[in-house]
């Protein structure tokens, strides 16, 4: 009030006048805010009239009005959740807000939860059902998958049977709502048992992995809560029971009873079940069938639950006689997998249903022709090498299938699995891209040894010569040849061309040595794209299950290439060529034949893939580990399995003799054979005859010495050094 006084009385103290004027003296907060008015009579400024005593209400509402401006603008700039709305609010509060919005949000997971996992896949068997393999000829072959028999009903099975799972499992299933808090307290406390109820147990099996983490457990629960919401007690137990694994790869009670027992569940009797409720816990430990006693002893645990739930007296659990195990032989001699049916297998899957029901698929494989590919490949003299063996028919239906020596050793697959080099068998793909481009099987390319550029392959046994055809090019395997030719062609069209066939492996256009198949790829599809050739029809997709008529639509929208008639038969003079007098000489069949060698560098890896009759087959040996055989080529052991199997599936009764070489033209460039196989062969042990300049070379692959017999007599010399058909690093 001080402070007031002195503004308004001034510091001459003056006081108010008594008609209400302003108080004389110098007054500056009064001087500040005074309007300017004209005085009446000198026409000057004059002050207003103002009361003695100024309204300090007014003045306290307008600060106050500007201070609660001020406060809303500052709440208005704050984060919603430093205002003091959320502050002042009561711990009561608060949480009757998170349980209202903990029951929206189960809402809302419950909603995601009916469109992101349906309840029909509950319906489903967790494991893939049995399917049986027949040859084409009704012939089983093999058998694969889980034992999975049609579901139980509830009310079908006999009361002993449904109170035996639920003593020992869930003992409060038909109380609860999906989680057993008594069950997990327990667990918690005594460290015995996993707390899980039966819709738990059916939620993991059926929506979840069984990875054991608190984020799993928590879905496990919020998805039982779902399925307690819509199904009833005894739909859930009938889900359970059809699903549940009880060891020896058998899913659900039907299938478990069978096995065990040879016994529908409908008529199971208490000690049985009760032994196949306690399988549930260890399945693979408590089987019966390996673990009798411990199945047993498990056995008596349940039945001792159930007297303390009162379903049985203790006089009626002591009189329970040990169950009698009853397994019945079912065609168990099958296989389980073989190459054939391991690659099969997930081919028929991808258009099954998901069903209790086991399925028995009619498939492409011909059991004779299995049979004797297992034989010619068992007697191949490999060494330490693995093989693979794949035969189709010219439309892609595989008939016969070795993916290595032994698969009980190796389930490896290397037909459809081991991706290598091709060698030479590519270079066909080669000559079909330069005879669509206009060449023609007389026409010459030089074939002298290459001096310039950064790549330069070499013939095997360094033979060359000036100009060399197409078709001899082919026959001996020329390596420089076919560069040249490639070259000439184009990659981009030989990659077009190998890419029409069927051929999906990785080819770097520009590289020289595409021509002589460094491109890695299965022996399948190489295989595939051959029976293309054959067919003159091409893609062809290899497949395992016979196929529909096609119809008309699907011959109208689907794309197939051939080569002209002339081209066709062009590049088969060739093939023929390459087995009747070229490198493949191992391969020859008294009838038409068709097929190209190849071997990589250093002998690594060696193959045959050709074609006579309605087969179309591929031959590969090598080693797993990339490693170097012994002068194994492609016109060597692969040819000679190739002949061996062509022989007994085509029904070949005879064996041929080597055709002679006609002896060239003395006028012309005399032509050697510059690649693999340039000798006679003599006999099935690789033994070779080579005529050169200096006498005739008698060698055995093996042996490091070889026969030289000549104008200096009979010499025993060092076998020379191997050479690679494809070029070197």
């Amino acid at each position: 009030m001080a402070l007031f006084d002195r503004f308004w009385k001034g510091p001459k103290g003056g006081a108010a006048s008594a008609d209400g004027d302003v108080p004389t003296g110098y007054y500056p907060l009064y001087e500040s805010m005074r309007p300017a008015e004209l005085d009446d009579e000198d026409d000057l400024p004059r002050r207003p009239r103002v009361s003695a005593t100024p309204d300090f209400d007014a003045w306290d509402a307008k600060l106050a009005g500007i201070d609660q401006a001020l406060e809303v603008e500052e709440r208005r700039r704050l984060r919603w959740w430093q205002r003091d709305y959320w502050r002042s609010r009561s711990k009561l509060w608060w949480t009757g807000r998170g349980i209202l919005g903990g029951l929206a949000l189960f809402v809302v997971l419950i909603g995601w939860l009916t469109f992101t996992a349906p309840l029909s896949k509950s319906l489903e068997p967790i494991a893939p059902p049995q399917v049986t393999l027949l040859a084409s000829d009704g012939t089983p072959i093999a058998r694969s998958g889980a034992v999975v028999e049609a579901p139980v009903k509830v009310a079908d099975l006999p009361p002993h049977v449904v109170q035996a799972f639920i003593a020992i499992e869930d003992r409060r299933f038909y109380s609860h709502w999906g989680i057993d808090p008594r069950g997990i307290a327990r667990a918690v406390w005594t460290g015995y048992g996993g707390g899980s109820t039966i819709t738990q147990q059916l939620a993991k099996f059926t929506f979840l992995t069984p990875e054991q983490s608190l984020s799993r457990k928590a879905r496990e629960a919020l998805i039982a809560f779902w399925l307690e919401s819509w199904l009833t007690k005894d739909e859930i137990l009938e889900r359970y029971l059809s699903n549940a694994y009880f060891g020896d790869n058998q899913y659900g009670l039907r299938a478990a009873s069978l096995h065990y027992f040879y016994r529908q569940p409908e008529k199971l009797r208490p000690e049985q079940a009760a032994m196949l409720a306690g399988l549930l816990q260890a399945p693979s430990r408590y089987a019966p069938t390996k673990h009798y006693d411990r199945a047993r002893a498990r056995m008596d645990l349940v039945v001792q639950s159930m007297v303390r739930d009162g379903y049985l007296t203790q006089a009626e659990a002591d009189a329970l006689p040990d169950p009698r195990i009853d397994v019945r032989t079912r065609d168990d001699n099958l296989p389980t997998g073989t190459y054939f049916a391991d690659w099969a297998l997930p081919l028929a899957r991808e258009g099954m249903e998901a069903s209790y029901s086991r399925q028995v698929l009619t498939t492409t494989l011909d059991a004779r022709l299995q049979s004797l590919a297992n034989r010619v490949v068992s007697r191949a003299p490999l060494g330490g090498a693995q093989v693979a063996l794949v035969a189709m028919r010219r439309n892609g239906e595989v008939v016969a299938m070795v993916g290595g020596r032994d698969y009980g050793k190796s389930p490896f697959n290397r037909v459809t699995q081991a991706k290598r080099q091709p060698g030479s068998t590519f270079k066909t793909f080669v000559y079909i891209a330069a005879l669509e481009a206009g060449w023609e099987p007389d026409d010459t390319i030089p074939n002298t040894e290459i001096t310039q550029g950064s790549y330069r392959p070499k013939n095997a046994r360094g033979a060359y010569s000036d100009q060399i055809t197409l078709e001899n090019a082919f026959a001996q395997s020329s390596n420089v040849a076919a560069v040249r030719l490639l070259q000439a062609v184009g990659s981009d069209k030989v990659i077009r061309t190998a890419r029409s066939l069927g051929i999906t492996a990785p080819m770097a256009d520009g590289d020289p040595s595409l021509a002589l198949g460094t491109s890695a790829m299965t022996l399948m599809e190489l295989t595939a794209a051959y029976a293309g050739i054959a067919a003159n029809e091409y893609p062809v997709r290899p497949h395992a299950f016979p196929r529909a008529e096609q119809g008309w639509w699907e011959w109208l929208t689907t794309r197939k290439d051939s080569l002209s008639r002339g081209d066709h038969a062009d590049i088969e003079t060739m093939l023929r060529a390459s087995i009747n007098r070229g490198t493949g000489r191992n391969a020859v069949l008294p009838i038409a034949n068709f097929g190209k060698t190849g071997t990589t560098q250093d002998y690594r890896d060696a193959l045959f893939v050709g074609y006579a009759g309605d087969l179309v087959v591929g031959v590969w040996t090598g080693n797993d580990d990339n490693a170097p055989m012994k002068n194994v080529t492609g016109g060597s052991t692969p040819a000679r399995i190739w002949r061996d199997f062509m022989r007994g599936a085509l029904k070949i009764e005879a064996a041929p003799q080597p055709k002679a070489i006609e002896s060239p033209d003395p006028e012309g460039p005399v032509q050697q054979l510059d690649t693999e196989g340039g000798e006679i062969p003599l006999g099935q042990d690789g033994t070779m005859l080579r005529i050169d300049d200096t006498g005739v070379v008698l060698s055995q692959p093996g042996v490091p010495v070889e026969l030289r017999v000549g104008d200096g007599g009979v010499v025993v010399q060092p076998a020379p050094e191997p050479t690679a058909e494809p070029p070197p690093p």
